[in-house]
């Protein structure tokens, strides 16, 4: 990546879906093993949005955090 490009929505949806899923591994290894059922919530969320497009992270990171989408990235430029 580099120094001039923005970190879109979509990139920061993904690295949040990665660390969600690190975190609930390392959780489900040293906290307690019923942390497995948030992988199992991060996975299937990532699957339901493969299909409709919807996911409520989206909706975080655009409002809260200010991200854009690569559409309006490139549109900007």
């Amino acid at each position: 990546m580099s120094s001039n490009k923005a970190f879109s929505a979509e990139r920061a949806l993904t690295a949040f879906a990665g660390l969600m899923t690190l975190l609930s591994v390392a959780l489900t290894v040293w906290v307690h093993p019923n942390f497995v059922w948030l992988t199992v919530f991060v996975g299937a969320n990532l699957f339901q949005q493969s299909y409709t497009g919807f996911c409520p992270a989206m909706i975080v990171l655009r409002k809260v955090f200010g991200f854009k989408t690569e559409r309006e990235l490139a549109t900007h430029i």
